[in-house]
């Protein structure tokens, strides 16, 4: 048996993907992803950082009935521009690792198409309007 199963220890040591956490993982694909949209666009874009957070703060008056996936911070004296991604909300609504890596391209292409002002279809050819 191996895998997940046996936790930390002699047969899955720190650094194996046995003994990665769930946010670890969450934060590779990210990762993986993010490069893969942001490549072609880094002239534009400048120095965009990719952050996680667990879950969005909703203000108190928020009316939509859905939850906030990722969300964009403008460039600013605190630091530069930042694509944040939340990742309960994300995982919530993925079955698996192929699912969650489908969404991470979806709402990442959609929000460097935002920012940049063009259609998501112009961003990445991998990307598959819902």
């Amino acid at each position: 048996m191996r895998g997940p199963a046996f936790g930390k220890g002699p047969w899955a040591p720190k650094g194996v993907p046995a003994a990665r956490t769930r946010s670890e993982r969450f934060d590779d694909i990210a990762l993986r992803v993010m490069r893969v949209v942001v490549a072609p666009w880094l002239d534009r874009l400048g120095d965009l950082e990719l952050a996680v957070e667990e879950v969005p703060v909703i203000p108190a008056g928020w009316s939509n009935t859905s939850v906030p996936l990722a969300s964009y911070v403008e460039k600013s004296a605190a630091g530069g521009p930042r694509l944040v991604l939340f990742r309960r909300p994300l995982e919530h609504r993925a079955e698996g690792v192929l699912e969650l890596e489908t969404l991470l391209l979806t709402v990442i292409v959609e929000q460097v198409a935002e920012v940049l002002g063009i259609p998501a279809e112009d961003v990445h050819p991998g990307y598959e309007a819902d």
